[in-house]
């Protein structure tokens, strides 16, 4: 066993969750005879000693908040530690190579699958020669993300923070520990703004049902109650997922679940979700965007406005809530659309499903972004801001990006006050309003006073 310190995995952000990122590469370093640190800095301090004595400082990105916090770690390690070697791995590394590798910011990056790659890398830097490693870029030798399956090991989780610390499901008052899986990887879908998709290309992996179990199994025994899939889409392989759904319920029954699901895969696989409630899936994220089918259209998303409808009375039907994702500031975002879209979450009665974050939400164009290969992005579309991770633009519109500027003040700061989030979404609808000149909405939150939540994360969404 290669000595302790030598190789130190970090995360800086996973939306609350007790990070895979670092539990899956630590069993397959373990495995290779390597004794890895790790720390997550969303709920714990990183000491300059654990930076002093790393060879190799890896740093998961998987996210755009991620990589924003990864590379103030970088900065810090380069000033500890000039020798180490920094490696970025998850999918905004690769995506954003070109500025990591040529700002001294990372020595290598991986994308896609990168549990492999990593542990030849750790290797390959033990042994002291050069960094030539399939699927490691470096700025002398660039390389694709990985696409092809891995093979797996149960993550081992005995270095990482106690899931006490980490987001919790909530219901009918009750807090207990979310624990966090993927049952694959990838997704077979290629909208167009989704930063999964310059990576995987179409493809998606299931990772073993045996591993996903024994991982579920490992977190319940430290205290998880509920279970996410983080899949990008939960049901891109059915009948896995199923099987794996099964089997969780028969052996723990008292753990409940939520999954990530496309609106058009619960139009198509209607039929499962009665057996899912059953199996004790709690909630459904599901990436509505928008209700603009115009808009929709663009992105690729497969849906309509009339197929949220429907997705939502299928879930409804099955006793599951839909806690939709929005993205409601796109180039074509008009201010009645926005209004709009705050109606229909008024009269779906899905206001305090949604995270206010949600109605912030401007469209990010990363580096490799689908929407690049459209010719109509060049009208809105303007230069890279590298240091930023995204291409900038700006709306048509002046008045949608100044009414985006104060929503996303008003979210931040009813989420530092602790506000009820009828009270915040009353408070955007009003903005809303007087931005598209329509007089004043309705008031909700004296209305809704007073009724249960629906099940919930601690952790609001973040991209």
């Amino acid at each position: 066993m290669r000595g302790p310190g030598e190789i130190l995995l970090v995360a800086c952000y996973e939306l609350g969750h007790q990070p895979l990122s670092l539990a899956s590469p630590l069993a397959l370093l373990r495995r290779a005879g390597f004794a890895p640190a790790a720390v997550d800095t969303a709920v714990e301090a990183l000491p300059d000693p654990a930076i002093a004595g790393a060879r190799l400082v890896a740093i998961s990105v998987p996210m755009h908040t991620a990589l924003r916090l990864g590379v103030e770690v970088a900065r810090r390690v380069r000033a500890v530690n000039p020798a180490a070697h920094i490696c970025a791995y998850g999918l905004y590394a690769t995506l954003n190579a070109g500025y990591l590798l040529g700002e001294g910011l990372a020595d290598s990056v991986i994308g896609g699958e990168y549990e492999a790659p990593l542990v030849e890398l750790a290797r390959a830097l033990a042994a002291g020669g050069p960094v030539r490693v399939p699927g490691v870029g470096t700025l002398a030798a660039p390389a694709e993300p990985v696409r092809r399956k891995i093979e797996f090991a149960v993550p081992e989780r005995d270095a990482l923070p106690p899931l006490p610390r980490f987001a919790h499901f909530v219901r009918n008052g009750t807090h207990v520990p979310a624990g966090y899986v993927e049952a694959s990887r990838g997704c077979l879908h290629t909208c167009r703004h989704c930063p999964v998709v310059p990576i995987y290309r179409g493809r998606f992996f299931v990772v073993p049902r045996e591993v996903v179990l024994a991982d579920i199994r490992r977190q319940v025994a430290a205290g998880a109650g509920h279970i996410t899939f983080g899949d990008p889409d939960f049901l891109n392989g059915p009948g896995h997922v199923m099987r794996l759904a099964r089997a969780l319920h028969a052996e723990l029954p008292h753990v409940t679940f939520d999954a990530t699901i496309k609106i058009e895969h619960i139009l198509e696989h209607r039929a499962l979700f009665p057996e899912l409630a059953r199996l004790g899936c709690a909630f459904v994220v599901s990436a509505v965007e928008t209700i603009d089918d115009a808009i929709l259209a663009r992105l690729r998303k497969g849906h309509t406005r009339q197929d949220v409808e429907t997705a939502l009375a299928i879930l409804d039907a099955a006793g599951i809530p839909m806690r939709p994702s929005l993205l409601p500031f796109t180039p074509w975002t008009t201010l009645d659309g926005y209004a709009e879209l705050l109606d229909f979450v008024a009269e779906r009665g899905l206001v305090r499903h949604i995270d206010p974050v949600h109605y912030s939400i401007r469209l990010l164009v990363p580096p490799g972004s689908a929407l690049l290969d459209e010719p109509e992005t060049r009208r809105w579309l303007g230069p890279l801001e590298p240091a930023g991770f995204t291409y900038t633009w700006q709306h048509p519109d002046a008045r949608v990006d100044a009414l985006q500027q104060v929503v996303a003040e008003l979210v931040e700061q009813a989420e530092r006050d602790g506000r009820d989030v009828a009270e915040t979404f009353d408070a955007v609808r009003a903005h809303a309003y007087r931005a598209a000149g329509r007089g004043e909405p309705d008031c909700l939150a004296v209305r809704l006073a007073g009724l249960p939540d629906p099940p919930r994360l601690t952790e609001s969404w973040f991209c």
